[in-house]
């Protein structure tokens, strides 16, 4: 899943009785408040914004095999083996320990590209590739990119690419905020139902998916409101206070050794060490 860039802009001047703004954003500028306001507050508050380090392969790889599968349906032969040398073409050689696993890799994905297009089969063309949502509920305005969303005799479905490792699993298809927030917005914006999640995980072949229903839904938007209404409480104190603010203690643990902005925080280089920029690759 692509979510859009998202900058801090001027702050609108308060005058009484004017109703109070809409915060807007992402799930994961949501998401990345919750597991760290440090990082939030860098990456979406500081001007000029600290620089990140460079890409890791995995991100490499992924967005590789994103575009690859973007890219197919405009493809005059969709076929499974134009799929996997649509990999070749998309390829990013950034982040990977040499040239010989860059390959190695390289020729996983284009496999497991082409055998997840051969698994598929024919299927018509989705109603939305890489396609721009978003929902307006009170003071809560969502906006983002869903990989595809399908029209199954009726049924819209909402499809999320997966390249890590880990195989994706059922119950995070059913919790994952981002899918539910995604479902909601395509719900509003077509005015049809949407209930089916889908987390396809390309290197498996496999597909986790939830069937939510309106209320579990709802509890996604509410629990995104309440991180929304924190952010904000932040995002008011740091107009005020700057980077004096307290309100964005950095919070360490093991993800510390994967954040591209941890040169910038102390507290996060004291968790631990750094992870290679290969580390998340299944690689023997």
């Amino acid at each position: 899943m692509t979510t859009t860039g998202e900058q801090a802009g001027p702050q609108q001047a308060a005058f009484p009785g004017m109703p109070e703004p809409l915060w807007g954003g992402s799930p994961s500028k949501l998401l990345t408040f919750l597991d760290c306001p440090r990082r939030y507050r860098m990456a979406y508050l500081d001007r000029p914004r600290p620089p990140a380090r460079p890409q890791r392969a995995h991100t490499s790889l992924g967005i590789a095999v994103h575009n690859a599968l973007r890219d197919i349906w405009d493809q005059p032969d969709r076929s499974p083996q134009s799929g996997g040398r649509l990999v070749d073409k998309a390829w990013i050689d950034v982040g990977f320990r040499d040239g010989d696993q860059s390959r190695r890799f390289k020729a996983r994905m284009r496999e497991a590209v082409t055998a997840y297009l051969e698994a598929a089969g024919p299927t018509p063309r989705p109603i939305g590739i890489e396609r721009t949502v978003s929902f307006v509920s009170d003071d809560l305005r969502i906006q983002g990119r869903i990989d595809r969303l399908d029209d199954r005799d009726g049924e819209l479905v909402v499809v999320d690419y997966k390249t890590s490792r880990q195989v994706s699993t059922e119950d995070e298809a059913r919790t994952s905020l981002p899918m539910a927030l995604y479902a909601a917005a395509v719900w509003k914006m077509f005015r049809r139902p949407v209930r089916r999640v889908e987390l396809h995980h390309v290197p498996s072949g496999t597909i986790a998916a939830h069937e939510h229903t309106g209320e579990s839904i709802g509890r996604h938007v509410e629990r995104a409101r309440s991180i929304m209404r924190d952010a904000r409480r932040a995002d008011a104190d740091y107009a005020r206070n700057g980077v004096e603010s307290t309100m964005f203690p950095a919070v360490t643990g093991p993800l510390c050794g994967w954040c591209d902005l941890r040169a910038h925080c102390p507290e996060g280089q004291a968790a631990g060490p750094e992870k290679s920029d290969w580390a998340a690759l299944d690689d023997d």
